[in-house]
């Protein structure tokens, strides 16, 4: 059975560095900061003017605490932006500039290894805290597409999939993936399952339609027959099926009416949406009338782990998702 205090502990084991680029201006991300150090979960760095900061919260002043705008490894930094972005034409002029912003300095620390992520996006729109890393930290090797995944946990009352945990994706990134990146937010959603459960990925790919119900000529449709095949020429093993309903891709009666021979129909816990539409709307209406626990927003397909939080996220949100990046950081 899964449970979220396996997460913390795991993460307090691996002692990781994690960044907070919005440390002077949320008291939630102090908060949990106060908790994560208490716990000992991870090590931090905190972002902006430290006299700002300790004036907030007295629990932090053994944190450490860099002010972007007089750093002294500024020059280091915009030597190193400078190179990776200027095909883009930033000069120092403009590296400089852009280093002023906490979120390309945290990307840069993590870039060059002084720390292991970064966390943010409590009081910042999901661009502005996924742009520098997009830069700088860019997608892993055989990725072209960075996505975005949630955990769904269930309760005691009502168990979920295998494990009482299913990952949902892509909510908060790729508006209208194709299916070349239908297929990287796949591979990228398994591999965050198998990095926070023990599951044997089953992945549906959801639709309005099951298995031809909507008709076979519809361009949706087309995406993503186009995407599992390209999925099961990359892992002709992997559980993939649809296109699926929700309802025939998670409830077995369900399945056995409109999926028979299907392995995955019915046991589905890897649930892909084929757009961000469907994918956010859907995360919600689970979390907040299912009332079970969302954990995210977990960003896949990386160099390094950079993590973005919802801006409805409270104190315990936070603290979980630092657990979460310093676990990615062990990979």
């Amino acid at each position: 059975m899964f449970k979220i205090n396996s997460l913390l502990k795991k993460a307090k084991e691996l002692q990781k560095t994690i960044v907070f680029p919005e440390a002077e201006n949320s008291d939630r991300v102090l908060q949990a900061v106060e908790i994560i150090l208490k716990k000992k979960i991870a090590k931090v760095i905190l972002l902006g003017n430290a006299k700002n900061i300790l004036q907030k919260s007295k629990k932090l002043k053994n944190a450490v605490i860099i002010d972007p705008q007089n750093s002294e490894l500024m020059p280091e930094f915009i030597e190193r932006l400078v190179e990776l972005r200027k095909h883009k034409g930033v000069d120092k002029l403009k590296a400089t500039e852009l280093l002023k912003n906490n979120f390309y300095f945290a990307s840069m620390l993590v870039e060059m290894g002084y720390a292991d992520g970064y966390l943010g996006g409590a009081e910042t729109p999901t661009a502005d805290v996924l742009r520098p890393a997009l830069q700088i930290i860019k997608t892993r090797e055989g990725l072209k597409t960075a996505s975005s995944c949630f955990m769904i946990v269930g309760t005691k009352k009502l168990n979920i999939g295998q494990n009482n945990v299913i990952f949902v994706a892509d909510c908060a990134l790729n508006i209208n993936p194709n299916a070349e990146q239908l297929k990287d937010i796949v591979f990228a959603t398994i591999n965050t399952a198998q990095k926070f459960s023990d599951i044997q990925p089953k992945v549906a790919m959801l639709s309005f339609s099951s298995f031809g119900s909507g008709g076979d000529n519809d361009p949706d449709i087309v995406k993503i027959r186009q995407a599992i095949n390209l999925v099961r020429q990359e892992n002709k093993d992997l559980l993939i099926d649809g296109e699926m309903q929700l309802d025939c891709s998670i409830i077995p009666s369900v399945a056995k009416l409109k999926a028979k021979k299907s392995k995955v129909a019915g046991n589905a816990n890897v649930l892909i949406f084929p757009d961000l539409n469907s994918g956010n709307i859907g995360y919600k209406l689970i979390e907040r009338f299912g009332k079970l626990q969302a954990i995210g927003v977990i960003m896949q397909g990386f160099n390094k782990p950079i993590n973005d939080l919802s801006r409805g996220c409270n104190v315990k949100d936070i603290v979980v998702m630092c657990a979460i990046t310093a676990i990615q950081a062990n990979y």
